[in-house]
């Protein structure tokens, strides 16, 4: 009985190793009261029919065993979650909407500029895809409509601008999907958190 309970304790050691080490549990505090509307920036943020979310989607710190150090942010694609390590084993996860099938990307990356209510410029090869986007080829301006939403954290690597960000979305319901062109999306109200937790320079890990 001792040698099952043995053979069975060291398969589940082995089970967390292969896991990267990223073990996450119940949640430890919920923010469900945190996606009413505000006003920010000058711009009216609407509430957002948090109900309508699914729980697990909701902002939420949870346990998240990591060798990663406090402020990094791990982008679990698979699963729909982002992860922004914090001290003790711990972390805040938020959901997140990601790139629909052929549009993901995985990797590492820092973040190298952060912005408030961001201009969006679809890139050329989207313009190429979605002739009509041709009017904000040199830009749209910052607001509720804009795809970038509240926030966008730009994401840099050795080559430089990898085109990808993490940023709001006014559409609240994409969150847990995969529909974007590749970028990371979040609730307006959870980018603005995240937003103001990560530093610029922070590293990004995309499972």
């Amino acid at each position: 009985m001792h040698l099952k309970s043995a053979v069975i304790a060291a398969v589940l050691a082995l089970s967390s190793a292969l896991a990267g080490c990223s073990i996450t549990g119940g949640p430890m505090q919920m923010f469900t009261n945190d996606y009413g509307a505000r006003v920010d920036a000058g711009y009216q943020l609407p509430a957002i029919p948090i109900y309508k979310v699914d729980r697990k989607y909701q902002r939420q710190v949870v346990r998240y065993d990591t060798t990663e150090v406090p402020g990094t942010i791990i982008v679990d694609p698979q699963q729909k979650f982002l992860y922004f390590v914090m001290p003790d084993g711990k972390a805040m996860r938020y959901g997140i909407g990601v790139g629909r099938e052929g549009f993901e990307w995985k990797g590492n990356a820092r973040v190298a500029l952060k912005r408030e209510w961001p201009r969006w410029t679809p890139p050329r090869e989207m313009i190429q895809r979605q002739p009509e986007l041709t009017k904000y080829a040199n830009g749209m301006d910052p607001g509720l409509s804009n795809p970038l939403g509240a926030r966008a954290l730009y994401l840099f690597n050795k080559g430089g601008d990898t085109g990808y960000r993490l940023h709001g979305t006014p559409e609240w319901n994409s969150i847990g999907k995969a529909m974007s062109s590749g970028c990371i999306r979040l609730m307006n109200q959870d980018i603005i958190d995240l937003y103001n937790r990560a530093e610029v320079g922070a590293k990004v890990i995309v499972l």
